[in-house]
């Protein structure tokens, strides 16, 4: 019988393993039999020994070089098109890098590229949620190589620690010249990124404000340790950053805990935040959509809700 190799593309800081990159080697597991990693990057070892600890990762190819220190999408497609022919799956986590590079090595590989899978049917059949998650379509695909962007709240991410894969180098590419790195700004923060966080604290347009935004909201997510988010509208309206946004065309999150104040609960919002375990919804008008999907529901101005609740904790 032969085997069935994948290919997953790790999203990394050159240190750790981002958690969406475990999402996408348990996608990986359930697509063929014998999954390795790839690592790119410039001083990036102790993120292969990282991958290498990942349970279910058999080998970490670890590509090192200049040209893939910044993820640059044109150099790290052209790495995983080298390394690509043993392998009928790659993967890649369906964040904003891998949802730059991969439909490059679709193209460049000339095969469909299957996005946001949330579930392995079988070996050349998934599912993935469209119409902003109101529907799930079941796509079958006959190509030689599957890529496939993995959704990473569509799966369990695998154990961190445990693994014993083996650590390969591997040549890297040449810069292709295509692009170049110009600049880096990072908001930094004391609390949990958006995207892996355990607690979400979410504010929409209701609040009016940046100044109201951070003054209502900051003390609840302080005492709980939850990262912040926003509905698109609050963000249209300056009242949050873009990288806050919750929803079809921002984060797609699924927390333990999902509090929402003053968030209507368009499609659009909910499609980003509906698989979180537990949802908390605060909002004055009985009739908004949120109530519908929401877990525990408080009809009640949120200036007045979450001090007290803030009081409460």
């Amino acid at each position: 019988m032969t085997t069935r190799k994948v290919l997953v593309v790790a999203e990394h800081d050159h240190v750790s393993m981002k958690t969406a990159t475990r999402n996408a080697v348990t996608a990986a597991l359930a697509c063929g039999d014998e999954v390795h990693v790839l690592v790119a990057g410039y001083n990036a070892s102790e993120a292969a020994q990282a991958a290498a600890r990942v349970v279910g990762v058999s080998k970490v190819l670890h590509a090192d070089a200049p040209s893939l220190a910044e993820g640059l999408a044109e150099n790290l497609a052209a790495q995983v098109l080298a390394l690509a022919s043993p392998y009928g799956y790659i993967l890649f986590p369906a964040t904003s890098s891998g949802k730059n590079v991969a439909p490059r090595v679709a193209a460049l590989l000339d095969v469909a590229q299957i996005s946001d899978v949330v579930r392995v049917v079988s070996s050349d059949t998934f599912e993935r949620p469209i119409y902003a998650g109101n529907a799930i379509a079941t796509v079958q695909s006959s190509d030689p190589v599957k890529v496939i962007t993995v959704r990473p709240t569509g799966f369990d991410a695998a154990l961190a620690e445990g693994g014993v894969a083996s650590i390969d180098s591997v040549e890297a590419v040449a810069d292709s010249g295509l692009s170049a790195f110009v600049e880096r700004v990072v908001a930094k923060s004391d609390r949990p990124e958006l995207a892996g966080a355990r607690i979400v604290v979410s504010g929409g347009r209701a609040l009016g404000s940046s100044e109201k935004f951070l003054d209502v909201l900051s003390p609840l997510a302080d005492k709980l340790g939850a990262a912040l988010g926003a509905s698109r509208a609050a963000v249209d309206a300056g009242y949050a950053p873009n990288d806050w946004q919750v929803g079809q065309t921002g984060k797609i999150v699924a927390p333990q805990l999902y509090i929402a104040c003053g968030i209507s609960g368009a499609i659009q919002h909910q499609a980003g935040m509906k698989d979180s375990r537990v949802i908390v919804a605060i909002n004055k008008d009985p009739d908004a959509p949120i109530f519908e999907i929401a877990d525990y529901g408080l009809e009640a101005d949120l200036f007045d809700a979450v001090p007290q609740l803030v009081a409460a904790l």
